[in-house]
């Protein structure tokens, strides 16, 4: 989900010829520290869900940054994308309000993406994406990219 984000992003400023205007980070939810998110323009979060809410990385990234943050990016912009086995509507809930203490501003409504792994087997197993949840995840790096430049 996150590659298809970023990607999306790219295309777009290379479409806008303004690629050198867009610095893209992907970073693993663990490595980002307060400065990171301060100097960013837009965020885009990727996360699965696990038993109902964020994955223990993504909560434990808002528990490490959120004060140290806290006024510092309101109104910025940002996008999210869930993967889930079937719901993904508390982790989308759960950032929703984080996101919304931070007072940053939705590009669009948040996407999740269903994986349908209900077998312990299939929850731990990597998840690929199909072509359409592919464009979703596309759009969202495209549109936010969009917005900055």
């Amino acid at each position: 989900m996150a590659q298809a984000a970023l990607q999306g992003a790219r295309d777009i400023a290379h479409e806008l010829e303004a690629e050198t205007r867009l610095d893209c980070r992907l970073q693993a939810a663990e490595h980002v520290a307060a400065h990171d998110v301060l100097g960013a323009d837009g965020l885009l979060f990727c996360a699965p869900e696990n038993l109902g809410s964020l994955s223990g990385a993504m909560k434990e990234f808002f528990d490490r940054v959120y004060y140290d943050v806290l006024d510092q990016i309101n109104g910025r912009p940002y996008g999210l994308l869930i993967a889930a086995g079937t719901d993904g509507t508390g982790a989308v809930r759960q950032t929703e309000r984080i996101c919304t203490g931070w007072r940053l501003e939705p590009i669009a409504p948040a996407q999740i993406i269903l994986t349908g792994a209900q077998t312990p087997k299939a929850i731990a197993a990597p998840k690929k994406i199909g072509p359409d949840e592919w464009a979703l995840c596309h759009t969202m790096g495209g549109t936010l990219a969009a917005l900055l430049l």
